[in-house]
């Protein structure tokens, strides 16, 4: 099947290539020239594990192409993937813009029936809005479908090609047979394909993150309350974890979400409620307690320090929102790093991906190490701000010769309590008890 992806970020390259990788011809479509030649000579612009592999091969394959013209990327195409930013704006809502302006581009193109995907993360009535702004402008019959992607950065390739579920939303049966059609190959295991009208899809995507993301938060507010009562969230993590309607999934007690999705899919939603007259509490609830989340290490180290830390050196461990991508929107480092520069630390960092994209943002203000232990080096504490594998075995007699002090804030509970007492730290993690002893 001809399929083109208008879009190359991490669901739009992530989409185009595994279909690609199914036997179809694809054409992706990017207004940035220098990304879409980049492309174009095999260099991929996002980190995501095995994407690279697929990538390579079905450009090899001439499967896989890239333009910057959209009436070149869609000739031929039975369907067309929109899978564009809908950034927040400033009251919370999706920004809808770039969408749009690609929907209004398309009417003329169309040169037959098309069945038109909005891969993005839409807020209800977008397909409404999208068929509305093509139709000013079509001289042929189309279709608009609600795709929702579904996709986890670092595992995203797995996901897609092994999806737990696909979720289609349109009421043409037309269009219906073409997407059940593309999609088979995927779910041959069984999983299902899950037909439904377009706003009920549009609104199935929000609650899904809107539910992972209170899960989470629920969590962060037990482990909270474990500190104050002397209990140990993993130990209630399984407990509860173990109960079949509850699940072991989501239960890990930390500094709060971050990334591309939760954030911005929860605020849309929140706006959504109340542009419909409804005020659903929880939701903002679950962006309070997770705002404040992100650094509330930061008290426990201006406690350890006397509530001074200028002059300190703070070494952190851990960039991107979540570990296996180099993604930092909404990562708790940023928020973390922000205040410890504030308070006049000397901060230095190391990622083994996200390190660039936080240079963009901080420069020289930081000090970016090329190995995990550079950072220690004379640091009077580590912070741990993301759960990358590297992390959780470390060589604990390095990590002390090049510390200053002995001295970890962990924000993801990466290391046992007992040991890190038998190693004479002072460790202070989230939901369980501090080891050691505060600083006279």
């Amino acid at each position: 099947m001809q399929i083109a992806v208008v879009g190359t970020g991490y669901v739009g390259l992530v989409t185009g290539t595994c279909f690609a990788e199914n036997g179809n011809n694809v054409c992706c479509v990017d207004i940035d020239k220098n990304k879409v030649d980049k492309m174009r000579n095999g260099q991929i612009p996002i980190y995501e594990p095995g994407l690279d592999i697929l990538f390579e091969r079905n450009i090899k394959e001439n499967r896989l192409s890239f333009t910057t013209d959209l009436e070149e990327g869609i000739k031929d195409a039975k369907i067309i993937f929109l899978a564009l930013p809908t950034p927040p704006g400033e009251d919370g809502s999706a920004d809808l813009k770039y969408i749009l302006q690609v929907a209004d581009q398309l009417g003329p193109l169309l040169k037959s029936y098309t069945v038109i995907v909005d891969k993005s993360t839409v807020p209800v009535g977008t397909a409404d809005l999208v068929k509305a702004r093509i139709a000013a402008g079509a001289q042929v019959e189309f279709d608009v479908v609600s795709n929702p992607e579904f996709l986890r950065e670092g595992v995203a390739v797995e996901d897609f090609m092994k999806p737990e579920r696909v979720v289609i939303g349109t009421s043409s049966e037309r269009a219906k047979e073409l997407m059940d059609r593309l999609y088979a190959p995927f779910v041959r295991q069984g999983n299902p394909v899950i037909f439904m009208d377009e706003r009920s899809a549009e609104v199935t995507k929000y609650a899904a993150n809107a539910f992972l993301a209170t899960k989470i938060t629920f969590m962060n507010e037990i482990a909270n309350l474990c500190e104050k009562v002397g209990a140990n969230v993993d130990q209630i993590r399984i407990g509860i974890g173990s109960d079949s309607r509850i699940g072991k999934r989501f239960l890990f007690a930390g500094i709060g979400y971050g990334g591309s999705c939760f954030p911005k899919d929860v605020q849309a939603l929140a706006k959504t409620s109340a542009d419909y007259k409804y005020d659903f509490k929880i939701l903002h609830a679950v962006m309070d307690v997770n705002e404040h989340q992100k650094t509330r290490l930061i008290p426990n180290l201006k406690r350890y320090f006397n509530n001074d830390l200028k002059g300190k050196k703070i070494a952190i461990w851990g960039l991107a929102f979540k570990p296996h991508t180099d993604d930092i929107r909404e990562a708790p480092a940023l928020n973390n790093i922000t205040t410890l520069l504030a308070e006049g630390a000397t901060v230095a960092v190391y990622d083994p991906e996200a390190m660039d994209n936080v240079k963009k943002i901080f420069g020289d203000n930081v000090m970016f190490c090329e190995h995990q232990y550079q950072p220690l080096e004379g640091a009077d504490a580590l912070m741990i701000m993301t759960e990358w594998p590297v992390f959780r075995t470390p060589n604990f007699d390095q990590m002390s010769a090049a510390l200053k002090n002995k001295v970890i804030f962990d924000g993801r509970n990466l290391f046992e309590t007992a040991q890190m007492e038998e190693l004479g730290y002072h460790y202070e993690s989230v939901g369980r008890r501090v080891v050691g002893h505060s600083k006279k």
